[in-house]
């Protein structure tokens, strides 16, 4: 079945989405609002499903129209990546790179590495979705990204993990709490500690509850949160200490913060790429998992 729509189309639909106005569309394209509503009917039309909900009050994407909106906006970038290409600008020097990676990567590891990347690729665009594990996956598996950053494997067919950096789970503490006078904190000394964990769905707390099974060590979680970055701020107050990732700590000397090894035993996430086995990679996020992979490989252990 042919499907015939135009790229005006897709940014009629794309620029109602992201100004949530019909009247703001029209002026960013220089449009009539007649004209750029016959464009939202031509793409629904043409794929037969209503993509956007018209209220007097309220404008705002189906469900349909949600599903369909990255791969929308992939096809826009992949066009006007082509279309440098042939100019002579060069594809690798322009163009998106649309990831999926889980927040603890999000909070200080990635921004690294895409600001080393800038700093050679100054016109590439990213479009970082930061969520959970298992939604990262699924954005995979869905074609949403290009590829994700996580920490989880799989054993679907048609994703592979490729392994970058071990990041160990690392006590975080004030500078004035008892234990942070010491080199490492063996895991049974956290019993009966005041600590600070993340919700039972977290792919992190599900790590370290089969990990206390495996070694019969039980913790009291007083405190339970949904974001690894809420812990951080209630160990800062000075309500506890955290359970939680080397990457999700501050990089340089915190005025407040410590982490502390964590022994007996030792207890690490592996951090790698989720990739679809079939994906053709645009040639921007080719070179950015290039230099993913060649920071992650002169990372000391």
């Amino acid at each position: 079945m042919a499907i015939n729509f135009e790229l005006l189309d897709l940014r009629a639909f794309l620029a109602v989405l992201d100004l949530g106005s019909f009247r703001k569309a029209a002026l960013r394209l220089h449009l009539s609002q007649p004209a750029l509503s016959r464009r939202i009917q031509s793409l629904e039309g043409a794929l037969g499903i209503p993509l956007i909900e018209r209220t007097t009050r309220h404008v705002a994407a189906t469900a349909a129209g949600r599903d369909f909106e990255p791969h929308a906006r992939r096809w826009i970038d992949e066009l006007e990546a082509s279309v440098s290409m042939v100019s002579g600008a060069g594809v690798t020097h322009f163009g998106q790179v649309t990831i999926a990676c889980i927040p603890t990567a999000a909070f200080y590891f990635l921004p690294r590495i895409v600001h080393k990347f800038a700093e050679k690729y100054p016109h590439v665009r990213f479009r970082i979705l930061d969520m959970s594990a298992n939604e990262n996956l699924q954005s995979v598996a869905r074609g949403d990204v290009e590829f994700g950053i996580n920490f989880m494997g799989t054993s679907a067919g048609d994703l592979t993990f490729t392994p970058l950096i071990d990041d160990p789970f690392v006590l975080a503490c004030r500078r004035d709490h008892p234990l942070a006078r010491k080199r490492s904190i063996r895991w049974t000394e956290l019993q009966g500690q005041q600590l600070i964990g993340v919700s039972r769905t977290s792919g992190n707390r599900i790590l370290l509850d089969n990990m206390m099974a495996r070694e019969n060590i039980d913790l009291t979680w007083f405190y339970e949160v949904n974001h690894l970055a809420t812990s951080l701020g209630l160990v800062e107050a000075g309500l506890g200490a955290s359970v939680l990732p080397r990457l999700a700590m501050p990089v340089d000397d915190h005025p407040v913060l410590v982490a502390k090894k964590l022994i007996e035993p030792n207890l690490s996430r592996t951090i790698g790429l989720v990739e679809r086995r079939s994906a053709q990679l645009s040639a921007p996020a080719r070179l950015f998992r290039e230099m993913l992979v060649g920071i992650a490989a002169r990372r000391p252990a």
